[in-house]
């Protein structure tokens, strides 16, 4: 479970099931420590709404994640190692977790994010297969991502506006003013050039 929001419709399709099934919160990306602090309680209220039994990693414990990047910002660290590093992490993690727990399979709410990298998700859930000998269980969320921002809504759960880690929120300008002014220029210049090849 990344976050309250996006485990709505996973956790509902699954529920469907014959499944017993237990929620997972692991999350060394979240920054700041405020943000995985809100992240963490709204996903605590969705398991309360929802009845589902979780285990949480609630320390706030960046380490992990920072510890296997190979640069410090967005131009020696390109996007997809970086999320592929992430993936990774708890993917593994939460296989691990399965298996400590005596779980048949896992699986993971990052699969109903129209904005991550499916592929990528996949490929890394099938090496967390390999090396924990626990089954990945897959299903394309991502066609109930309308229905899953609806429901946040109707519960008030907390929407962040930003994957997580601090490069992407500094993709979305919301580090400073400085960050934000520099954001809108290079989406100006990105329109601008795409106006020139249409």
């Amino acid at each position: 479970m990344c976050c309250g929001p996006c485990s709505i419709y996973p956790l509902q399709r699954v529920l469907e099931g014959k499944y017993e099934v237990h929620g997972f919160f692991y999350n060394p990306n979240i920054h700041p420590r405020k943000e995985f602090i809100k992240r963490l309680e709204a996903t605590k209220k969705l398991a309360k709404l929802m009845q589902l039994p979780v285990i949480y990693s609630e320390d706030y414990e960046p380490e992990p994640f920072f510890a296997g990047l190979s640069g410090t910002d967005k131009k020696s660290l390109p996007l997809s190692e970086r999320c592929t590093h992430c993936y990774r992490l708890r993917l593994q993690a939460t296989a691990e977790a399965a298996k400590a727990g005596g779980f048949e399979f896992f699986s993971s709410s990052l699969l109903y994010s129209t904005f991550q990298n499916h592929e990528s998700i996949i490929e890394q859930a099938r090496v967390a297969e390999q090396k924990s000998g626990v089954r990945f269980f897959y299903e394309d969320f991502r066609e109930g991502w309308q229905a899953g921002i609806e429901a946040s809504k109707e519960m008030e759960l907390f929407r962040q506006n930003y994957c997580g880690c601090i490069f992407s929120k500094g993709e979305r300008g919301l580090l400073s003013p400085r960050n934000k002014k520099e954001v809108r220029g290079r989406r100006k210049t990105e329109k601008e050039k795409a106006k020139k090849f249409d």
